[in-house]
């Protein structure tokens, strides 16, 4: 692969630029702000009412308005003064000093690089499917709002992912309509002197060039790179057609678009991010393109380059499962990156192919993205607790004696962008109880305020967002009903659909088995009786895609078409196709309990369930992910022990019918119980507390704000170490590496001595390092966690020197006399300042 190039190329997207004020419209249009902060939302509708409503996309509206309307409102004075106020604000505000510049005044960090395969920040820009670009698009707009320096980087997809139509028969149909780029919000990166900046990646035997477009979010930009340029052959112009699409060699192109081409878009920018934060193993070449720049740079060669990078990459893993990772076949790695690694990086492409195996040496092992991603980063985390826990024993392998607790993987719960989830009633009742300005920096002292809202205001926020719900998926039912087919009978029922005071409940997530989205239906009837008891109406509300491919989730669909379309359902249950971001933004919104039935722990973290929280909408959920660091029995209700049960039938047939005994003894019971008032005190104390000790939590606030403090703070400082004078501490901790390898297997224990006195034990313990030197070890105590709590670790001091032996010391230590000393165990690991063991250094030796 090659340096970057650019070439030209004509202006892409013409401008009524003669209509004087458009260009104040543009800018709020092309600024991602607009779909949290609906402060313009009546400029667009005074454009295009109806058109504004369709696509709550301002750019369409600025693109499809003719100019003579545009002309028409912009002589208004109160119209073009409205505007000229919001684009006041909206420089003022990027120029107000934010959370990162208060925390750290003198913090030098100027960029982290954040990388994804899909972004989640408006429903204009499809480019998602998931929880994935979920995470990922509220971290940007959080980062905006905290002004913490990130830079995004992503895939422009002609595509996107699938639109879902349900037919006459109940049957998912996928639909993939082109992203027209001139109706998106972005705009094509250009040069000082107007020319598209591309880029040229080089396959085997081809030039690809990648166009790149931005997205402005607030103070963040995100930058895409799109294959579909003119001089690309036809199958390549489709590399980024399809999120998710195609077979391994298109992931693959995909991906080396991703990590190669995104960070030398960087280069070519001029950004220099100290940081490169791969959201998932997707990205994890730009590891290697990182490698390769610096080797450039510096004329260091590739171990002590990888060295000095990787201090400054963080990888988060959301995969639960091993079998979730891309993996290549090798043969596939060295047609499209063998003279890239002989060429650019210098090594040979075997021990490219090394980074990505659980044994370097296995000629056919297939090469794996999370591992190259984990063996080029300073640091990995998990997406909530108990997600560490699952990763550690996924990553074990490549660490092997060390216990699983003490594999490197730590955890940053997700959180979600509450201000691009929540209602116009609940920021209103948010507002008067916190503030305007709640979710800009610390948030911890919110919980407080909003825990003193009166009963009466909690109650009627819940029923303003259930009867907006109502109107809804009554509109949207209506055209859903119309486009697949349905007689005008049936349109016209579902204007009268649902009741905006029946309990409302959801359910809304991709169709997979895992996530069991049948479990409701486990006992059709029992189900039925829960939802049409007369005086205690209940009424569900289900949404959810499942991939093309995958024909299980398929049938999953099918199955409760058949059941909502029974006569005795009759209006309890609908099934809303095309869930989507602007669905799921209503949904959250509008219901009064978020149902969750996962298999535990294959749901990472999952996010759904906390955009409710802002809401005041409550959870019922499987005891994993996030809920199962979230769960008291005050803020909601729990399904499962906490245990892992696979997929045994017999757990799922506890699980349903625990879950349907929550509905009928603790869930509908607590709704419908009023006091004089018409208020269910209990259900609005339990609203309480979920909205005051769960609400700012688990916001993307929180999450960015300890992805700062706990790894872009340190891996900027660890990076600029390592990389000073040209990589020289990198090249000692090489130096370091070389001779652990080779002096490892000749360090031994001698003679151990174990007395108690007292309260306290004492141990001695004679080392023979013989080539390796004490400050290139460090020997301790070890003792298993209590009850699966934290293990206890001590240090022994090194000591006295053994007479006539090389490198030989006797070290010691003493601990209190709590647990038995047989409780302890002696051990030796690595140890080098500024070096992460065991990610860096896996070595460990143990008292046999």
């Amino acid at each position: 692969m090659s340096n970057v190039r650019r070439v030209g190329s004509p202006i892409y997207t013409f401008f009524p630029i003669e209509v004087e004020g458009f260009d104040a419209l543009g800018e709020l249009a092309l600024d991602m702000r607009w779909s949290w902060n609906h402060a313009a939302d009546e400029v667009w509708a005074q454009l295009d009412q109806d058109l504004w409503d369709l696509t709550h996309n301002p750019w369409v509206v600025l693109q499809t308005v003719s100019r003579d309307r545009l002309k028409q409102v912009l002589k208004d004075p109160i119209f073009r003064r409205k505007v000229d106020d919001l684009v006041e604000t909206k420089r003022h505000e990027a120029e107000v000093p934010t959370w990162f510049q208060q925390q750290y005044p003198q913090n030098t960090m100027t960029a982290v690089a954040y990388f994804s395969m899909e972004f989640m920040l408006s429903e204009a820009l499809p480019i998602y499917s998931g929880g994935l670009g979920n995470v990922a698009g509220d971290q940007l707009k959080a980062a905006n709002d905290l002004g913490v320096p990130v830079v995004g980087v992503g895939l422009l997809y002609q595509q996107g992912y699938f639109r879902q139509v349900i037919d006459m028969y109940g049957a998912q149909q996928a639909l993939f309509p082109y992203n027209d780029p001139g109706q998106l919000p972005v705009m094509p990166v250009r040069e000082q002197n107007g020319e598209w900046l591309r880029l040229e990646v080089v396959l085997p035997g081809y030039s690809l060039w990648v166009r790149a477009w931005q997205v402005q979010v607030g103070r963040v930009m995100l930058y895409l790179l799109d294959s579909n340029d003119a001089a690309n052959f036809p199958a390549y112009r489709g590399i980024t057609s399809e999120l998710y699409g195609g077979g391994p060699e298109q992931r693959l192109r995909q991906e080396i678009v991703l990590g190669i081409g995104g960070w030398r878009l960087l280069e070519a920018l001029g950004i220099k991010p100290e940081v490169c934060h791969m959201n998932e193993g997707h990205a994890a070449f730009a590891v290697l393109e990182r490698t390769r720049i610096f080797i450039e740079e510096t004329g260091q060669p590739f171990e002590v380059a990888l060295a000095v990078t990787r201090a400054g990459n963080l990888f988060t893993t959301h995969t639960p499962v091993a079998d979730g990772f891309d993996r290549f076949n090798p043969q596939l790695i060295e047609h499209y990156l063998g003279d890239y690694a002989r060429n650019s990086l210098g090594i040979p492409s075997r021990d490219l192919l090394a980074l990505g195996r659980l044994n370097p040496n296995a000629p056919t092992e297939d090469f794996n993205m999370a591992y190259l991603a984990v063996r080029g980063s300073g640091a990995i985390n998990g997406v909530s607790r108990l997600h560490a826990k699952v990763s550690r024993g996924i990553f074990q392998q490549l660490f092997p004696d060390w216990p699983e607790i003490e594999v490197p993987v730590g955890h940053v719960t997700n959180g979600v962008h509450m201000p691009s989830w929540d209602s116009a009633e609940a920021d209103a009742l948010w507002t008067e109880s916190c503030g305007k300005e709640r979710w800009l920096g610390i948030t911890e002292t919110l919980e407080g305020k909003i825990h003193c809202a009166p009963d009466d205001k909690l109650w009627q926020l819940r029923a303003a967002a259930r009867k907006s719900l109502v109107g809804y998926v009554r509109a949207r039912l209506s055209k859903q009903l119309a486009a697949s087919g349905a007689t005008t009978e049936e349109i016209k029922k579902a204007h009268y659909i649902f009741d905006a005071n029946a309990l409302t409940l959801g359910f809304a997530r991709r169709f997979t088995t895992y996530k069991r989205p049948n479990l409701l239906l486990h006992d059709p009837e029992r189900l039925l009786r829960i939802l049409t008891i007369l005086e205690r109406p209940v009424q569900l509300i289900i949404a959810g895609k499942a991939h093309p491919d995958d024909h299980a989730g398929q049938a999953m669909i099918q199955e409760w078409m058949r059941f909502i379309r029974r006569p005795e359902v009759g209006t309890h249950v609908v099934f809303l196709s095309d869930y989507d971001m602007l669905l799921t933004e209503r949904l959250v919104q509008g219901v009064d309990v978020w149902i969750n039935t996962p298999r535990r722990p294959w749901e990472a973290c999952g996010t759904s369930g906390m955009k409710v929280l802002v809401n005041g909408g409550l959870n019922l959920s499987e005891l994993d992910g996030w809920w199962a660091e979230a769960y008291t029995p005050e803020v909601g209700w729990a399904l499962g022990d906490g245990n892992e049960h696979n997929s045994d039938p017999a757990w799922d047939a506890a699980e349903a019918d625990a879950l349907y005994t929550l509905l009928e003894r603790e869930v509908i019971p607590e709704f419908y119980s009023r006091d004089r008032n018409g208020i269910p005190l209990a259900w609005v104390a339990r609203i309480r507390e979920s909205m005051s000790r769960l609400t700012t939590h688990f916001s993307s606030n929180r999450a960015v704000r300890q992805y700062t403090e706990r790894y872009y703070v340190p891996a900027t400082a660890s990076f600029r170490e390592r990389a000073a004078d040209k990589g020289a501490a990198g090249a000692q901790m090489v130096n370091w590496l070389h001779n652990l390898a080779r002096e490892w297997g000749n360090l031994r224990f001698g003679e151990i001595t174990i007395a108690t006195n007292g309260e306290q034990h004492l141990f001695e313990v004679q080392v023979y390092l013989n080539g390796l030197y004490p400050d290139e070890v460090r020997v301790e105590l070890y003792a298993e966690g209590v009850k699966g709590g934290d293990p206890e670790r001590y240090e022994m001091k090194c000591g006295p020197k053994l007479i006539g032996a090389e490198n030989g010391y006797i070290y010691g230590a003493q601990v209190q006399a709590i647990r038995a000393s047989t409780d302890y165990t002696v051990r030796v690991i690595p140890s080098h300042t500024g070096s992460a063991v065991p990610l860096e250094a896996a070595q460990i030796h143990w008292q046999r």
